[in-house]
Formats: C-alpha cells, sequence, structure tokens
C-alpha cells in the first residue's frame, strides 16, 4: 500500500512541476491553526492533509509597480490565480481516481469580505508544508522567490509524509526570517506593516485597498507593492 501511495504522490509531483508550478510541500493539517477556517469543521474532519502549491509572479509585471497596483498586474494575478485552480483541480482529480478524497480550495475566493478571510489560509498552509515563513508584509515569504508567488491549497485524506518544516534553517538566513530586510515597510502605501509581523495593520492595508479599487487600479482589493519589494534569497543547503 505504500509504494502505491508513493508512487501517487510522485506522480502528483510531476503534473505540479510539468505544468508549470514553482514550489511543492505537504503540511500534516494537525499541525495547522484551523479553527477560524471557513469551511464546515465535518468537511474540514474528513482530511488529514493539504498539498500546497506555488506560482512564481512575473518580475516584469511586478516591475511596472510604483506605489498603486497596474492593470497589467491586476491581470496577471488574476491569470496566475486561475493557473493554480485549474491545476489544483487537475491534481485533485487524479488523487481521486486512486480511490482517496481531495478537495482543491480556490487561489483567491473571499469568502467573507467584511474580515477579509477565505475558506482557509493557503499561507499558514504553506508555512508548514516547509515553503516559506510569514514574513511583516503577512505575506509568505519564500527563500527563492520572496513574496512574488500566489499559492493554492489541495485538501487530502492520501497518507503522504508533510514535507520538511523551514524552522530548522530558519536563523541560518542571515539571522532568521526576515532578518535585517525591511524593504516592505519603506515601500508600503498604507504604512501597514512594521518591525514585528504580529503588529501588520490589516485595517490600514485594507482601507488603502479600497481607496485604490475606488480609483479604479483594480477591481479586486490588491495592492502589489510591498509584493514587488520582497525578492527573496537562495535557500540554504
Amino acid at each position: 500500500m505504500k509504494t502505491k501511495q508513493n508512487a501517487l504522490l510522485s506522480t502528483v509531483r510531476s503534473i505540479v512541476f510539468d505544468s508549470g508550478a514553482d514550489l511543492f510541500g505537504v503540511a500534516d493539517l494537525t499541525d495547522v491553526k484551523t479553527d477560524d477556517f471557513l469551511l464546515d469543521s465535518k468537511l474540514l474532519a474528513k482530511f488529514r492533509y493539504a498539498i500546497s502549491i506555488a506560482k512564481r509572479l512575473s518580475g516584469a509585471v511586478l516591475e511596472e509597480i510604483v506605489d498603486h497596483p497596474t492593470k497589467l498586474y491586476f491581470h496577471h494575478y488574476r491569470t496566475i490565480n486561475f493557473f493554480l485552480d485549474q491545476l489544483a483541480t487537475r491534481v485533485a482529480s487524479e488523487i481521486e481516481k486512486a480511490g482517496y478524497s481531495a478537495l482543491p480550495i480556490p487561489a483567491a475566493q473571499i469568502v467573507d469580505w467584511q474580515n477579509q478571510k477565505a475558506h482557509l489560509s493557503h499561507k499558514r498552509i504553506a508555512e508548514k508544508a516547509g515553503l516559506g515563513w510569514i514574513g511583516r508584509n503577512n505575506l509568505l515569504v519564500t527563500p527563492e522567490y520572496g513574496a512574488q508567488i500566489r499559492l493554492v491549497t489541495i485538501l487530502t485524506d492520501l497518507p503522504i509524509s508533510p514535507t520538511p518544516s523551514l524552522s530548522p534553517k530558519v536563523e541560518e538566513y542571515k539571522g532568521g526570517e526576515c532578518s535585517d530586510c525591511y524593504e516592505c515597510i519603506k515601500v508600503c502605501p498604507a504604512q501597514a506593516i512594521k518591525e514585528r509581523k504580529e503588529d501588520f495593520d490589516h485595517l490600514k492595508c485594507f482601507e488603502k485597498l479600497k481607496e485604490f479599487q475606488k480609483k479604479g487600479y483594480s477591481s479586486q482589493h490588491i495592492c502589489g507593492v510591498c509584493v514587488k519589494a520582497c525578492k527573496g534569497r537562495k535557500r540554504v543547503s
């Protein structure tokens, strides 16, 4: 049975990377805070594991951003989300064909607009899957690409080994996590980013996103300014 599961996981990984995704990890949901997820508790209880997939954003598209989102970035943002949703559906289908259950969670679907919450936290799961850490900018920061990624998640009951957490190596990243990098703080148009990630001002950030939407930069609540600034650094081997 274990051989069959490993073969399936290998197939899934091949689908992910052959399709053009950039990062792949697996989290054990028992290690993830899920009590604030907006999924039915009975549905969530069916799944023990979560597959996290990341796709890098275009550097050329991000380069156009100065102090607000651009229409080019807005289109690219939606295109990458669509790519991830399609890939998650394909991965879930492959798992289900093998007799297991899998639930693809949309890359960007807000369920609670007032509190800006989705079905679950992609970044929280990605962190536990070893893809990176939550940075000062309140985003997942990866060693390879910084915050210049989009994420999607597939919940599953397929018994698979979680990806090793990045935590043991965090101190090797020039002092740990974001260390002495403050680029996101310097450029944040809302001044919502603070030195401690725990002090991130969600309200200030959201008010600025609403302002951007009102000005017609985007029909969604997105920014991209701190994403452009957060470029990451190479993974320590």
